[in-house]
């Protein structure tokens, strides 16, 4: 495949670090790993969409299931405004 087309990535200096490790592990420049790594996730992200599919990674299974979390234990306005946060209560 030719390679006549280029992405620049600003990264911190910790993530570029990890990326170099992890291209070093596999003998391969930073360029051809993160071009193997992310064209690969992106063909199978696009696949997936085909079928209606969230395929989600470790990392962002954690950020949502932290998220839903956060959500479910926010007070509700009724909670606040009633002063009944975290006692169960509920007005009906």
């Amino acid at each position: 495949m030719q390679k006549n087309s280029s992405l620049m990535v600003r990264l911190d200096d910790e993530s570029k670090a990890l990326l170099a490790s992890a291209a070093e592990l596999r003998k391969i420049s930073v360029s051809d790993y993160v071009r193997s790594i992310v064209v690969g996730q992106a063909r199978r992200e696009v696949a997936a969409a085909g079928t209606n599919v969230i395929s989600m990674t470790p990392e962002e299974r954690k950020l949502r299931d932290r998220a839903l979390f956060q959500g479910l234990t926010i007070p509700s306005v009724a909670e606040i405004t009633t002063g009944t946060i975290g006692l169960g209560v509920t007005q009906g």
